[in-house]
């Protein structure tokens, strides 16, 4: 039996389990696309159900909602081509899919590994699944709420200071907007990458104390290529996230291999 032919059957697994995944992110993103999200008052409380309406459907809801919350004071969002609003709500709905699939994703993605796992890296793999949706869903809320709001208005801020009336692009804001929501929601999984491996045996905690200073100038050098501007200023905003999550991946690290010791 050739090589191949061990590698096929593989490769078909692989195909079904990327399909799956696909299928799953491919149906939420119509979903927010042809339902709008209708309120309705049930004993007090403001509930939600969806109703066919593809003109204002959930993911314009949601572009709406990024206008009025992110976009600063005397910023006009516009389209200056015709599709660009049809095009940015593919965009927020597909990044919704995302998300929403995360645990379909790490499941078939896992279980497609799991025969070439030992037992001890596979236990690692299923104490991390939770706290990686967790945490990537932490970074997309702490970079929508508390980064993003302020570099639009900190880089808008120049043209104010200019008197002049700033036009952003639909495109240009929403693709401004899921950049940082996975960047941030990619980063975010730094202590988990750390655990992962370390507790697989792939290395140990003085690794990470040890090369402290490699990291460090790697997370700046990754916040200055996914800010948009030269200011310097912005470019923190990435940076000293990830450095926290570093030194708190590696105290993480340090302390269960203690717990491991003692035991």
């Amino acid at each position: 039996m050739s090589e191949l032919d061990n590698i096929y059957p593989h490769l078909q697994d692989l195909r079904k389990r990327v399909l799956r995944c696909a299928l799953s992110i491919g149906v939420i993103t119509i979903f927010l696309l042809t339902f709008h999200a209708a309120e309705i008052d049930f004993l007090g409380t403001t509930l939600y159900y969806p109703t066919p309406q593809p003109l204002d459907n959930i993911a314009a809801q949601i572009t709406n909602s990024m206008r009025a919350e992110l976009v600063p004071d005397k910023v006009q969002l516009i389209q200056t081509a015709p599709g660009q609003a049809f095009f940015s709500q593919v965009y927020i709905a597909a990044l919704v899919g995302i998300v929403a699939s995360v645990p379909i994703i790490i499941r078939e993605f896992a279980t497609f590994l799991k025969p070439a796992l030992k037992e001890r890296e596979i236990n690692v793999g299923r104490t991390i699944t939770v706290p990686a949706i967790g945490l990537f869903i932490g970074g997309c809320i702490f970079s929508y709420t508390l980064v993003i709001p302020y570099i639009l208005d900190f880089l808008y801020k120049y043209g104010e200071s200019a008197g002049l009336v700033t036009f952003l692009n639909i495109m240009d804001f929403v693709s401004f907007v899921l950049q940082f929501l996975l960047a941030f929601g990619i980063s975010f999984q730094l202590p988990l990458a750390m655990y992962a491996i370390s507790m697989s045996g792939m290395t140990d905690s003085k690794f990470w104390r040890r090369n402290l200073r490699y990291a460090i100038v790697a997370i700046v050098i990754f916040g200055a290529v996914i800010t948009p501007d030269g200011s310097g200023v912005t470019m923190w905003f990435i940076a000293v996230p990830m450095l926290a999550l570093y030194l708190a991946g590696m105290l993480v690290v340090e302390r269960k291999e203690r717990q491991t010791v003692k035991t």
